[in-house]
């Protein structure tokens, strides 16, 4: 390491890896491996610090500093530069460290003496699990050679680290409850149902033995060999027939290639195996990297894709290795629950269906690749299980309920019992809504409420009849732009949308133009920064900054609807204005077509998403200018109440149910009668029979809701009397109570209404 070539390094290496093999206590040998370091980079100091109880950087072993302060010197992450390097996953080369201004001094270390300073964070799995720096006398700045290095060996360490198990010196707490007792983890539903049966572990990391290359030359070859065979992999896995109809997830394996055959990745990864390591080693290192970069980006779109990334890197390793694909080429028990980190969408694919009965991700959201695949092949799937891959082992029994997110890890007998006994009443239940689907959707009093979906892609479109809906009261269109890796051209959109009203056949679909911004952020579109994104940039006003965008989209809506009827909304509308703007576009394209005498939509229905406070204000000039109002519940009570829906901390603080929304939207509802326009509303608010019957009681006919939701609200409406509960809940809105829940489940109690 005192030169710049590859030479210094691998020797070091090589001492290192000697010196870990040697029978000796573990502080003995730490104590060594710095020693070694510090005499190949010639310093005067080189310490080695460890996170100990999640948050504190402990001073392990040094060479230089005072002996005494080994075990005693702490520091929290994000204190001082030990502390920095640790909290941002980044290097420091500093030629004065001291004039830093996150320096802090630590008297029982003697370092006041000690002026430069090159430091690296040791990462295991993208995650720091401690410090390893060198310090001069002497003001000197460290090469970019010396630093790339220092990092090299920080692998290595972080490997040798988990091998020896000596990250556990001393500590007591640290200490493991027994493996074998009962363990609970709540994460978020990501696809709902319900799975019992047994852990069948991801092994998203492959453990690298061989660290150190002999012939570095061989080692690029091995590399080169294995992408190609990679590459060739995923295309293969795009031309089954399992795929070749696959609609939106096939997008996805296709945005998953691009990655794959990303030229900058293969350079970095033979740019490290010059430094000495071998061909697993350097995907190892690169994949640190990478992972410690992407898990601080506050984008949700590329923390996202960091999926993607690990599960390429833990192809290339098993590639390398000679392993198969995955976990999923093993002998899967017949109920196997598969639990990851995270998971790209192709390696789901790789699990044989029939035994695949749920999916935990201790990472992983809504929004994920593998996360639309889940959905689109039905199975329950709960992600943010934190520290779910530390508590469970291969075969263990587990219980996934993708209803409320639970998940039970060795369930005691009655757990199990219980949930055996929901698991059979959710099959009776299911078998009870199936048989009512065909049936009318009309209250004992004979008032007719129409139940429709929210979908978003082609593979929601078989809930239509199996849901018995009325029809797609939401097609979320972004959905398309947001998993392709380019943006989608007119002609492949208007291939969605015509597969979607052929689907749909008489059943009407409501399509809510492009909302994106926010936390729906595009691959191919620069993100912007913003302070509140939900309040920012999005929806419907990109689209009057940016309307060629919008003019395409409806260019592609029209040409699909060709002699249908198409039903077209604007989300995110402030103002009465905005909507004038966005409809004078469509007029344009309507325009346009009459010009070329191409073929028009039988119908064209025009309304407006209400998801802003301020429009419901505005509703006497909004109204005798729209065909219909969709009110989003999920963002029009996220702003009434000044409550993030994305933060857990505050987005349960407020209930749906209590006196000011029922007001609200009571308002909104005689309103829309005053001027005979049609109101719906869609949002997860409708997706619970209470919430649903409360909605109903407000004068609410129409409503949009999520496939399951369908057969629960129905057989609660048919067993209500709609002009009754009316009745009950004008006596409810003047009262000052936080939520009128209980009130609601007293009155459904006492009238025999199925809220379930």
């Amino acid at each position: 390491m005192t030169n710049a070539s590859a030479g210094g390094p691998r020797v070091l290496l090589r001492r290192l890896r000697e010196e870990m093999a040697a029978q000796s206590s573990p502080q003995k040998r730490l104590d060594k491996i710095v020693h070694l370091i510090a005499q190949s980079v010639v310093a005067e100091v080189c310490s080695l610090y460890l996170i100990r109880d999640g948050s504190a950087l402990e001073l392990f072993a040094t060479e230089g500093l005072r002996p005494d302060a080994v075990h005693i010197t702490r520091l929290r992450v994000g204190e001082g530069l030990v502390g920095d390097i640790a909290a941002h996953a980044r290097p420091l080369n500093l030629f004065d460290a001291q004039a830093h201004p996150a320096y802090v001094y630590r008297p029982e270390t003697g370092e006041e003496v000690y002026k430069s300073l090159m430091g690296v964070p040791i990462l295991r799995g993208g995650r720091v699990v401690g410090v390893v720096l060198v310090q001069n006398r002497t003001m000197r700045h460290y090469s970019e050679e010396e630093v790339e290095a220092l990092e090299t060996v920080a692998m290595v360490i972080a490997e040798m680290l988990a091998a020896g198990g000596l990250t556990q010196l001393g500590s007591e707490d640290d200490v493991e409850s027994p493996p074998d007792r009962p363990h609970y983890v709540s994460g978020a539903v990501i696809s709902d149902g319900i799975a019992l049966g047994h852990a069948v572990l991801h092994e998203p990391r492959v453990h690298v033995e061989h660290l150190i290359a002999e012939d570095v030359d061989s080692e690029q070859l091995r590399l080169e060999n294995a992408v190609y065979e990679l590459r060739s992999s995923i295309d293969q896995m795009l031309n089954t027939s399992d795929l070749s109809h696959a609609g939106e997830h096939r997008e996805v394996l296709q945005a998953y290639r691009m990655f794959a055959n990303d030229r900058g990745w293969l350079r970095r990864m033979i740019e490290v195996i010059k430094t000495g390591l071998t061909a697993e080693a350097s995907v190892e290192r690169v994949q640190n990297d990478t992972r410690a970069r992407m898990m601080r980006q506050t984008d949700p779109y590329l923390r996202d894709r960091l999926h993607d990334l690990d599960d390429l890197a833990n192809r290339l390793l098993r590639h390398l290795i000679g392993l198969g694909p995955s976990s999923a080429s093993d002998d899967l028990p017949v109920d196997a629950i598969v639990i990851a980190r995270n998971m790209g969408p192709a390696e789901l694919l790789d699990y044989d269906k029939d035994r695949l009965r749920g999916l935990i991700l201790e990472e992983g959201s809504s929004n994920a690749h593998v996360a639309i695949v889940a959905r689109a092949l039905g199975i329950p799937t709960i992600g943010r299980a934190s520290g779910i891959l530390d508590r469970i082992e291969q075969s263990d029994a587990v219980i996934l309920d993708g209803d409320t997110g639970e998940i039970y890890v060795r369930p005691t007998q009655d757990v199990i019992e219980a949930y055996s006994e929901k698991a059979r009443f959710r099959a009776r239940k299911q078998a009870q809504y199936k048989a009512i689907r065909h049936e009318a959707s009309v209250t004992k009093d004979g008032i007719e409420i129409s139940l429709n979906l929210n979908a978003g892609l082609l593979v929601d479109l078989p809930h239509l009849a199996e849901s018995g809906a009325e029809g797609i009261g939401l097609f979320r269109t972004e959905l398309q732009f947001m998993i392709a890796s380019t943006l989608p051209s007119q002609r492949e959109q208007t291939q969605l949308y015509s597969s979607v009203l052929d689907s749909a056949g008489e059943r009407p679909v409501v399509f809510r133009t492009l909302d994106i911004g926010g936390d729906k952020i595009l691959p191919y579109m620069k993100a912007e920064t913003e302070e509140n994104p939900a309040l920012g940039w999005r929806a419907l006003r990109i689209a009057l900054d940016r309307p060629s965008l919008l003019r395409h989209q409806v260019r592609a809506l029209l040409g699909a609807a060709e002699g249908r009827e198409l039903h077209l909304m604007f989300p995110m509308v402030a103002e009465v204005a905005e909507f004038v703007k966005a409809k004078a576009l469509v007029d344009k394209e309507l325009a346009r077509l009459e010009k070329f005498n191409k073929p028009r939509p039988s119908k064209l229905v025009v309304g407006t998403m209400l998801e802003v406070p301020a429009l419901i204000w505005q509703l006497d000039a909004l109204l005798p200018l729209v065909d219909f109002v969709s009110i989003g519940s999920n963002d029009l009570l996220q702003f009434f109440f000044a409550s993030d829906r994305g933060n857990p901390r505050v987005s349960d603080r407020y209930d749906h149910l209590s006196p000011a929304v029922l007001n609200m939207l009571r308002s909104i509802v005689v309103k829309c009668r005053e001027y005979d326009v049609t109101l719906t509303l869609c949002g997860e608010m409708a997706n619970k029979p209470l919430e649903a019957m409360a909605l109903i009681g407000l004068g609410f006919r129409r409503i949009s809701m999520s496939p399951a939701a369908i057969g629960p609200v129905k057989m609660m409406l048919r067993s209500l009397d709609a002009a009754h509960l009316e009745r009950f809940m004008e006596s409810l809105y003047l009262r000052g109570d936080a939520s009128l829940r209980v009130e609601l489940e007293e009155f459904a109690k006492n009238e025999g209404i199925l809220i379930g």
